[in-house]
């Protein structure tokens, strides 16, 4: 499933669209599915040790159960663009609805610990879901003048999402008195955090049966007319629609279909651009971003830090994770991909390395000495913000344009995959690891951090200005 053509179809007008608002409303209907993304994978961070209390679980289980959602990531992102070839994009953006609503009152409600993790998994193929329709959806709808703009409402709204989780969880923590196992509306503070999702899911849906279908989708089921009213819609009326449709008709049958076959070759079984993907996509996981999102309220409280400004801390760091994407989206087309990673790898390096240092120290009265308090606070912001104005923005532009057209789709499945794997080999490995010892749990990231500078450095090409028919 990719998008169309991106250069302009004969006789297409290079002025805004008639409906450019409704455009806009489009894009935004569909990146509530990156909304889901971002709210459903780091709600979870304020139900953690309410979890483990309840059911009584060691951090090696507790891990399993929170990280078990990315089998169902990975399982959603294989096999949501066949779905959506087969039954159209907005069908497919009505199963994730679903899908998060059952997930949500699963979780909400779970009678036992493998029960939870049931329902997490079916979230996590939601999110896998709503990780692939959601841009391919917006990058066929939006006009080719304003598909880069468009396109990034959705890393936008899955950043927001993550922030929106943290703020409803310090909210319902307050009203239970700051006890995650205190009751609220009937059921226990952590249940009520898992079950919100409910709302943005419903939303989701309703919002579904408001769009159009993807006008390439309906080129490829036949349904010509109904194609050329969604382009005159989203694209102007003054157009060629029959220029058009021929257009997106010979991008669809001149496409290769990547295998995985065209991936293989050279030496370590893969093409060393595929391998370059590998990297950027498990560096990016690798540093420990996950932990900010999934364990944070955690790491604070064990640190000394009480429950409510633990989740206060979580619901800071969404922000300056908003702040860092929009810094990225403003400057990764002015000084490139490589300059923003090589400054964000820079900067992480250093606020990994504080908090590495700051929870070195030993706990004095079952909290870290003020002076290490607050450096490892700011740093873990500090640390966000540079992964957010890099790396968080920029692997995803990388891989979208480093591949080659012959293998790009299955070089980028590729890529995306290790992406999960690396993102579930944190996430299980850190409630373990901290156990162990915080600090060189710390250090492990830093190492990561330093890495990928001369990864980057010796690997990695520029690809800032380059057409796509160049990467070869």
């Amino acid at each position: 499933m990719t998008s169309t053509a991106q250069a302009p179809s004969p006789g297409s007008s290079s002025g805004a669209p008639e409906h450019l608002a409704h455009v806009i409303f489009i894009t935004a209907a569909a990146a509530m599915g990156g909304f889901l993304f971002g709210y459903d994978s780091s709600v979870i961070n304020g139900a953690v040790e309410a979890i483990r209390d309840r059911y009584d679980v060691g951090s090696a289980v507790l891990a399993q159960v929170i990280a078990v959602a990315l089998i169902g990531c990975a399982i959603g992102a294989a096999t949501a663009g066949r779905i959506a070839d087969r039954i159209g994009r907005i069908r497919c953006m009505q199963i994730a609805a679903v899908l998060f609503t059952i997930s949500a009152v699963g979780s909400a409600l779970p009678f036992a610990l493998w029960d939870l993790a049931f329902w997490r998994i079916i979230g996590g193929f939601a999110i896998g879901m709503a990780s692939v329709i959601g841009p391919a959806y917006i990058a066929e709808v939006s006009p080719p003048a304003y598909r880069g703009r468009l396109g990034s409402f959705q890393q936008a709204a899955i950043v927001i999402g993550i922030a929106v989780s943290q703020l409803v969880n310090y909210g319902i923590l307050q009203t239970a008195d700051g006890n995650q196992r205190g009751h609220v509306l009937g059921v226990e503070a952590w249940q009520l955090m898992l079950g919100v999702m409910v709302i943005p899911a419903v939303i989701y849906g309703l919002l579904s049966f408001a769009i159009p279908e993807s006008p390439r989708y309906l080129i490829h089921a036949g349904k010509e007319e109904k194609a050329k009213e969604v382009l005159a819609d989203v694209e102007g009326k003054s157009i060629d629609l029959d220029a058009r449709v021929a257009e997106i008709e010979h991008a669809m049958r001149s496409e290769h279909k990547s295998t995985f076959k065209d991936l293989l070759g050279g030496g370590f079984f893969f093409k060393k651009i595929v391998w370059v993907g590998i990297g950027l996509s498990a560096f990016q996981q690798l540093v420990g971003i996950n932990v900010a999102f999934y364990y944070s309220s955690t790491l604070w409280q064990s640190v000394g830090i009480d429950p409510a400004k633990s989740f206060l801390y979580s619901f800071t760091t969404s922000i300056i994770n908003i702040i860092g994407t929009v810094v990225a989206m403003i400057f990764v087309d002015r000084i490139g991909r490589r300059p923003l990673a090589l400054i964000g790898s820079t900067g992480m390096v250093i606020g990994l390395a504080l908090e590495a240092w700051a929870f070195s120290y030993p706990l004095v009265g079952g909290k870290l000495p003020a002076t290490q308090g607050w450096v490892a606070l700011i740093a873990a912001h500090w640390f966000v913000f540079f992964f957010a104005m890099s790396w968080g923005v920029v692997v995803w532009v990388f891989l979208g344009e480093m591949f080659p057209n012959r293998i790009r789709a299955a070089a980028l499945g590729v890529a995306a995959s290790a992406q999960w794997i690396a993102n579930w080999a944190i996430t299980a490995s850190f409630p373990s690891l901290s156990d162990w010892n915080l600090s060189a749990t710390y250090v492990i990231y830093t190492l990561f951090a330093a890495l990928s500078i001369p990864f980057v450095l010796k690997f990695v090409k520029e690809t800032k200005g380059k057409a796509l028919e160049e990467m070869g």
